[in-house]
C-alpha cells in the first residue's frame, strides 16, 4: 500500500476542512490536492500546494510585456503566442509543490533536473522502510542491442524468473543485513549514515519537489517522453495529469507545442522547402549529417 491508514486518515481529515482564500484557485488542482496517485508498486505523487492558474501566465505576461501583446484577443490566444515564441518567464509564475514516493535508483536519475527545491527523507535520522521496486514481469527487459541507453526484447520464461528471483532475494539481504547493521537490541552497532549505504538503489525513498511551471514543462518534455525510462516516465505521465487539470490552456499549448511540436535546424528547412518546390534531396545533397538525416525523417515520415 503507498499510504498508511494513518497517512490515509490525515488527507482526509486535510480535505474534510476546506478554508475560504482570496487567491487564484485552480478547480483541476484542488480535485488532487493531498490525494496520492499510486506509480509503481509502492510509489505515489501527491500535490501539497500550488500557486497561481493559467490566469496568473496572463496577468504577468500583460505586465512585462505591455503593448507588444495587445493584439492577442483572448487568453488562451496569449497563452499559446508565450509557448510558441519560448517566452518563459510568465509560466514561471505558477508554482506546485509535490509528495512524491520513489526508487533511490529513480530519485537519482530525477534529482539531474537543478531548477527545483527538493528535500528528501533522511536515512541519516530515520530508518527506511522494507519496500523495494520489483519490476513487473513485462517490464523486464534484455539491453537493447541498437541503443546503449534503452531496452530490448522483454525477458521470457526461466530468464525472467530467474532475474525476479535475484531482485527479490537480493533485496530482502542487502535489507536484513542493514538492520542487522543498526543500534539495537543492547548491541551497539552502526550509525544510520553509514547503515544505509548498504541498502539496494531500488528501496524506496520519498521528498517534497517544489517548482515552477516552466521547469515543470521541461522536466514533463523530456521524462514523459515515449523514450525516456519506464520508471520515470509513469512518474512524469501522473504528474502530466495533474497539470493539465491545474492549467488547461498552458498545458494545451504545451503539448502542442513541445510534446507533439519538432525544432527544425536551418540545413532542415532548406530542406523542406526545396522538398516542397518538387525537389528530390537525398541525405547527401542535404548538408546534413548521418544522425541529423535519420532525425529529420523521422519528423516529416507520414504516420500511415
Amino acid at each position: 500500500m503507498p499510504l498508511t491508514q494513518e497517512q490515509l486518515a490525515e488527507i482526509e481529515a486535510q480535505r474534510a476542512s476546506p478554508r475560504q482564500t482570496l487567491r487564484a484557485v485552480s478547480e483541476g488542482m484542488e480535485k488532487h490536492l493531498y490525494t496520492a496517485q499510486p506509480v509503481l508498486d509502492h510509489g505515489f505523487v501527491r500535490a501539497i500546494d500550488y500557486m497561481g492558474d493559467d490566469s496568473a501566465i496572463v496577468q504577468a505576461a500583460r505586465v512585462s510585456y505591455g503593448a507588444g501583446t495587445k493584439h492577442v484577443q483572448n487568453d488562451e490566444g496569449l497563452i499559446r503566442y508565450l509557448m510558441r515564441h519560448w517566452h518563459s518567464t510568465p509560466f514561471e509564475m505558477c508554482e506546485v509543490k509535490l509528495h512524491i514516493k520513489l526508487p533511490v535508483f529513480v530519485a537519482r536519475q530525477w534529482i539531474r533536473h537543478r531548477t527545483a527545491n527538493v528535500n528528501e527523507y533522511s536515512a541519516r535520522y530515520s530508518i527506511l522502510d522494507r519496500e523495494f521496486y520489483i519490476p513487473a514481469p513485462e517490464h523486464l527487459a534484455a539491453q537493447s542491442t541498437i541503443n546503449n541507453q534503452g531496452r530490448g526484447e522483454v525477458l521470457q520464461g526461466e530468464e525472467a524468473a530467474r532475474v525476479l528471483a535475484l531482485l527479490k532475494s537480493d533485496a530482502a539481504q542487502m535489507y536484513d543485513n542493514y538492520e542487522a547493521m543498526l543500534s539495537q537490541d543492547g548491541q551497539q552497532g552502526l550509525a544510520r549514515e553509514l547503515a544505509r549505504m548498504n541498502l539496494p538503489m531500488n528501496i524506496y525513498t520519498q521528498w517534497y519537489w517544489k517548482t515552477d511551471l516552466h521547469n515543470l514543462f521541461h522536466f514533463l518534455r523530456l521524462r514523459a517522453d515515449s523514450h525516456a525510462q519506464y520508471e520515470i516516465r509513469v512518474y512524469a505521465e501522473a504528474i502530466a495529469a495533474m497539470t493539465a487539470d491545474w492549467v488547461p490552456l498552458a498545458f494545451a499549448a504545451f503539448e502542442d507545442y513541445r510534446m507533439g511540436g519538432a525544432t527544425l535546424s536551418s540545413k532542415a528547412i532548406d530542406v523542406l522547402k526545396r522538398m516542397l518546390k518538387g525537389e528530390e534531396v537525398t541525405r547527401e545533397t542535404s548538408g546534413m549529417s548521418v544522425g541529423e538525416w535519420r532525425e529529420f525523417q523521422a519528423v516529416i515520415a507520414d504516420p500511415a
